[in-house]
């Protein structure tokens, strides 16, 4: 196949300071904490979208881009429909990854871990907190169903909306969302060379986490 850029000569050589051990929490939650503030600081746009890389039944890997929503001590949220394509997968394998990339900072993040539903309470906490027309739009989507046309999608927001005109609108029985646990968590930080920065965090079985620095 043919094309106008030659994609084997595209190259970045990332400029920053690097990492170190000492530079470190020992807490991943409070060094992710940090990265994203300084992501945030930068301006990035969408600034807290991550891949999740689920499992099919036959063992395909499918991977897309969802929003992280909330993060505590226990791992990372995100929020979706429980009879889309990446639900079912969970529901088949409930070992998933996320990763996220700030290409400006030179800055990436693995985390690997299980993911498990949040309680009903949290996921209509954040339901309600989203922009009306979100709401309706996650009555209105089946997602992953093949549909006929965008006509009939339309047609089905309408329905919604016309339903739900006079009060609040719940919390879909199929939405909510999900909080992947983590077993372990690299920080990844560009340099040059592709000699790279990279620290892993590992969760221990009395709860700690060990820190080991991984070859580039």
């Amino acid at each position: 196949m043919d094309s106008a850029i030659d994609i084997a000569a595209l190259r970045q050589d990332y400029l920053a300071h690097g990492l170190h051990r000492t530079d470190l929490d020992s807490d991943p939650f409070k060094q992710f904490a940090r990265w994203f503030g300084d992501a945030a600081a930068a301006d990035i746009r969408d600034v807290n979208a991550m891949s999740l890389a689920t499992v099919a039944h036959d063992g395909t890997p499918s991977i897309r881009i969802v929003l992280l929503k909330g993060i505590n001590d226990r791992g990372f949220a995100f929020f979706t429909n429980y009879e889309s394509e990446k639900a079912k997968q969970i529901a088949g394998n409930p070992r998933v990854s996320l990763n996220l990339f700030w290409v400006q900072l030179a800055r990436q993040i693995r985390i690997n871990g299980t993911a498990e539903k949040t309680k009903p309470q949290e996921s209509e906490e954040y339901f309600h907190s989203r922009p009306l027309g979100s709401q309706l739009g996650a009555w209105a989507s089946r997602q992953s169903e093949v549909i006929e046309n965008r006509e009939a999608l339309e047609a089905q927001l309408a329905e919604v909306t016309q339903r739900f005109r006079d009060g609040t609108i719940p919390l879909p029985p199929h939405w909510g969302g999900y909080r992947v646990v983590p077993e372990s968590i690299e920080f990844w930080q560009g340099r040059t060379n592709r000699l790279h920065d990279r620290f892993r965090y590992t969760r221990q079985g009395d709860g700690h986490w060990l820190i080991e620095r991984l070859s580039p």
